[in-house]
């Protein structure tokens, strides 16, 4: 079967979070390019280089069984004719249980290529609760 050909990088970012919801890593990793030099860095966690050793670190994640519940927002997007880049917001919660583990700023980068968009690189980190640092991510250029 081949790989599913995402004409937009939105059209890739939404089939990104629709399998990291499902825990489908096949779906998942369908979303990466195959390319060597992609790069993941989870929420408190090491900079993960390589399709294998990226695929690894899902598939550890996946294994816990956990169903999560996504919510994203605060979209900010950076795009030309072969690369976009994302950065958003996700509020990550347990599928069934009420509240959020914690809100993740997430920056998501897109290269268009012969079978389409493809994610690059994956990077989340943890942010403080709005109560503890005001706005999450307040519009000031510095």
């Amino acid at each position: 079967m081949s790989p599913p050909i995402y004409t937009t990088a939105l059209d890739a970012e939404a089939a990104f979070y629709k399998a990291l919801t499902h825990g489908d890593l096949d779906a998942l990793m369908s979303v990466w390019s195959e390319d060597e030099e992609v790069v993941c860095v989870h929420p408190t966690g090491l900079r993960i280089v390589g399709l294998a050793a990226v695929r690894e670190t899902w598939r550890q994640i996946f294994s816990g069984g956990i169903a999560l519940e996504i919510d994203i927002g605060q979209a900010v997007v950076s795009a030309s004719a072969a690369m976009a880049v994302h950065s958003v917001i996700e509020r990550i919660g347990i599928a069934g249980e009420s509240g959020h583990i914690a809100p993740v700023a997430a920056t998501n980068v897109y290269v268009r290529g012969a079978h389409g968009w493809r994610m690059v690189l994956h990077h989340a980190s943890l942010l403080p609760e709005p109560g503890d640092f005001g706005e999450l991510s307040p519009r000031v250029v510095h």
